[in-house]
């Protein structure tokens, strides 16, 4: 039998949470990590409904996409929703667990699960996330320049892009003298000591530093070990919000618009004005993404879809584009499926479950 716990790692293998925006609120909402699991019910919302079911089918661990919590609370009394939700869950001994922007910002995640119910074709983030890389500089012997690369590889720097254990290397001279506390590795205490050495810059995810430090303080030869780390303002371009996308064959507006609404079984959908060409490529984020329509326009996207469009909003397709709004829970329709997908090829002791219950708060006559 596994415990909470584990399987919140693999969730965070899933939507690592250092991946969230700053404003979310993900991880470990409610219960203790270290009990025992009964079992996981997947949902988009943790509602009320949704802790009667899991007490229901014995699951003590709800998976729920958005966070039941999501601002401070002073008081816990069961006034609204959200209170009488925790409230059932703590007296029934069961844990939530919210994903939220963590999987909103991974290349696998919701954007992605959105553009292949479309079958969109050559995708790649519209949003791409700022300031999370940071670059290690670290100086070492020759001899231990390749041990060195290899740890750092494997706890996770290295990667760019399409691209695996990538770093800059280069040739100098070294100097050090030890005092009385020095137990050198090289020359002896009040030595000038003079070496080549080699200078070795890799980048990394900003919450890898730990591990990849770890990795470097291990590995090096030298008892005190020179490092440098710097923030880059580069944009990472595999972790962010939204999608962009081609469909492999041009389509109308209006004839995509009602492939949209069949593929994502939204019952309305809310647009800006006819531009009257063929469209191919398309622009996606699953939720609220007004703030994202210049970023699709000045990625050339013909649609962007997303959701919760104000009026005014509307205005900024500007004929540049065609903006859509296919209703919020519509937009992110696939996500506990895929949720669920992903536990049930990690986790095979016991169910995972996918709620039966619709947790659209958005009804249409």
């Amino acid at each position: 039998m596994s415990k909470i716990k584990d399987i919140l790692s693999i969730l965070e293998e899933m939507a690592p949470l250092a991946y969230a925006e700053d404003f979310d609120n993900v991880g470990l909402l409610v219960g203790d990590q270290n009990n025992e699991a009964t079992g996981v019910l997947v949902c988009h919302d943790a509602l009320e409904s949704i802790i009667d079911e899991a007490i229901a089918k014995k699951c003590n661990l709800v998976v729920c996409f958005h966070p039941i919590l999501f601002s401070g609370l002073k008081k816990i009394i069961g006034k609204d929703y959200v209170e009488r939700s925790i409230i059932k869950a703590i007296k029934n001994d069961i844990a939530i667990y919210a994903v939220h922007t963590a999987l909103d910002n991974h290349q696998n995640g919701v954007n992605k699960i959105f553009c292949d119910a479309l079958g969109l074709i050559n995708t790649k983030v519209l949003v791409p996330k700022e300031n999370f890389i940071r670059k290690l500089v670290t100086y070492t012997i020759a001899e231990n320049a390749e041990k060195v690369r290899k740890a750092l590889f494997d706890a996770g720097a290295g990667n760019i892009g399409n691209y695996e254990d990538c770093s800059f290397n280069s040739k100098g001279i070294g100097t050090f003298m030890g005092n009385e506390n020095s137990n050198p590795q090289l020359g002896e205490r009040f030595e000038f000591v003079q070496k080549e050495e080699i200078k070795i810059e890799v980048t990394f995810e900003k919450h890898l530093e730990n591990k990849i430090l770890k990795a470097l303080f291990q590995n090096h030869a030298y008892e005190e070990v020179a490092y440098e780390i710097y923030d880059l303002k580069n944009q990472h371009q595999n972790i962010g919000l939204g999608m962009i996308g081609e469909l492999k064959e041009p389509m109308k507006e209006k004839d995509f618009l009602l492939f949209v609404k069949e593929k994502m079984q939204s019952e309305g959908i809310r647009h800006s004005n006819f531009i009257g060409k063929e469209v191919k490529k398309i622009a996606v984020l699953g939720g609220a993404g007004s703030f994202a329509i210049k970023n699709a326009i000045q990625a050339g996207a013909d649609v962007y879809l997303t959701a919760d469009l104000k009026y005014h909003e509307f205005y900024q397709a500007e004929n540049r584009l065609l903006l859509a709004d296919i209703g919020h829970f519509e937009s992110e329709r696939y996500t506990k499926n895929y949720i669920v997908e992903y536990l049930r090829k990690k986790i095979l002791n016991f169910a995972v479950i996918l709620s039966e219950e619709n947790s659209n708060p958005v009804k249409y006559l």
